[in-house]
């Protein structure tokens, strides 16, 4: 497909995930929710960045990460070297982590945790843990007891950490399996998969975002044991107000400097060591080696704009529509309006459509990739309605996520073993990058208006989403799973007619 066809196409998905949120909040704020002019224009002109930023975004990770991905997991494993497999993949498990849209916004929101520490603890715990899921493809480990045992290890570190950190630190699974990693960790996986000539072998390559998405939690959940820094303003509730549109606009093109510095540094560690692993050991063609660079061109541009629409239009409207909506008379909108946004915002994730192709092909079609959509949305939809209760009432994170975990945990025992590998992808890749530059400053802003905690009560919600389809996907598989014994039982009966019994005892 040429390459202005393919960015139209990729434009257009950006669109349809991001129109809708954009026309639910405009119909809101137009007819209901009073808000600032200025504040609507901003929103709506991020609306338009959003949509170009994460269009060329898209398509820049898809010729770019997905084939690094691909091309190192595969070299590394021929390599029979492990030492080397599991050196690179940490240093690229954190280096990856580190360009990742939706960390850089939670971060950013995040006010009690200094931005940059935050970030290289979680890029570290995904480092481990893509160490980690490298083992276990390659040696062929059951996904579902590394499962156990790691979350088995997690509630016990969140039953003696501080409070404050442990809704972070469960937001911080969520935010680090999205549109940059997900590409990359899923294209290694089928890449150290594919050396593998057992029947298993591509069953293990799902997984990988799954257990990537346990090493931040982990990551924070220590850091809180040792850290003790000082507290930083949120940036969403720096809500901005501009005199005229002049000034809206300069706003934007002042942020972008900011903006492409952060994504610079995020990207550089990336193609340093792409570059230096082409000259020492991919030798990749020209033509294949300029269109991943092109494609990092693209990324870098489109993360930008994408982070530039976010910081100035998006999270200032979400945290100021969080917070007119907790005042008395709208706070009965708040649970239901947040499960009609969730169930949309999950269309606004490109990593589930990355995931949703990628199970369909690998399923052979078993798994549709309209059923996967239908399940994430049910369970996102669900999280976000569970959110608002939280932020409304201040119940503890622990209350959901314990039980939500239990049973997730439970349905890993039943199901078949390829869907617990999707189900627990599908949990990271959920909470993308609308989720935490729209909704969590939404829910900020509710609890910062019913004079709550933010720490406790608004952060989680991004963990939130990543649990549900835990439970879904596999309520799913199991529903698949009855289906399919009792089309073979069917068919079993069709088999034999009346004629063909045999009896086995005399009249």
């Amino acid at each position: 497909m040429p390459a202005k066809k393919l960015l139209l196409e990729k434009l257009k998905e950006a669109a349809d995930s991001v129109m809708p949120i954009t026309v639910i909040v405009a119909a809101l704020c137009l007819f209901f929710v009073p808000m600032q002019n200025d504040l609507m224009l901003s929103f709506i002109l991020g609306s338009v960045m959003l949509i170009i930023g994460m269009g060329m975004f898209t398509l820049g990770a898809e010729t770019s990460m997905t084939q690094m991905g691909s091309h190192v997991g595969s070299r590394l494993t021929k390599s029979r070297n492990l030492t080397l497999i599991l050196v690179v993949s940490f240093i690229l498990g954190c280096a990856i982590t580190m360009a990742e849209p939706d960390l850089q916004v939670l971060a950013r929101n995040v006010p009690d945790i200094n931005t940059t520490v935050l970030i290289l603890t979680v890029s570290a715990g995904v480092g481990v843990f893509l160490l980690l899921s490298m083992v276990r493809i390659l040696f062929a480990v059951q996904l579902r007891w590394l499962l156990l045992g790691f979350y088995a290890l997690v509630f016990i570190l969140a039953l003696l950490a501080d409070r404050g950190f442990l809704a972070v630190a469960f937001d911080s699974g969520g935010v680090t399996t999205g549109p940059m990693t997900v590409p990359f960790i899923m294209a290694m996986g089928v890449g150290v998969a594919s050396i593998r000539s057992d029947n298993r072998a591509q069953e293990d390559s799902f997984g990988l975002v799954g257990l990537c998405s346990i090493g931040p939690v982990l990551a924070v959940l220590v850091l809180g044991f040792i850290y003790h820094g000082a507290s930083e303003s949120t940036a969403s509730s720096a809500v901005a107000s501009y005199a005229d549109t002049v000034a809206l606009g300069h706003s934007y093109l002042e942020a972008m400097p900011d903006s492409l510095a952060e994504v610079g540094r995020a990207l550089l560690p990336i193609v340093a060591f792409f570059l230096i692993f082409q000259v020492v050991s991919l030798h990749l063609q020209l033509v294949a080696l300029k269109r991943i660079l092109i494609g990092l061109l693209l990324t870098l541009f489109g993360l930008v704009l994408f982070l530039t629409g976010v910081n100035v239009g998006f999270s200032s409207l979400g945290f100021m529509l969080g917070s007119r909506l907790a005042e008395e008379q709208w706070r009965f909108l708040l649970v239901p309006l947040a499960a009609l946004m969730g169930w949309f915002i999950i269309n606004a994730e490109p990593a589930v459509h990355v995931l949703n192709k990628q199970v369909e092909q690998l399923s052979s079609g078993a798994i549709s990739a309209r059923a996967m959509g239908l399940s994430l949305s049910i369970g996102v939809a669900a999280a976000m309605a569970l959110s608002m209760v939280r932020a409304v009432t201040g119940i503890s994170i622990m209350w959901f996520m314990a039980p939500g975990y239990a049973l997730a945990l439970l349905l890993t025992l039943i199901v078949p073993k390829t869907f617990t590998a999707i189900a627990f992808d599908s949990g990271g890749v959920a909470s993308g990058p609308l989720t935490a530059a729209f909704m969590l400053p939404f829910a900020m802003g509710a609890v910062t208006s019913l004079g709550g905690n933010v720490m406790t009560d608004a952060f989680g919600l991004v963990a939130m989403v990543a649990m549900m389809p835990l439970i879904t996907v596999q309520i799913m598989g199991a529903i698949y799973m009855l289906r399919s014994r009792g089309r073979i039982r069917r068919k079993a009966e069709q088999s034999y007619g009346t004629a063909d019994i045999i009896e086995l005892w005399e009249v």
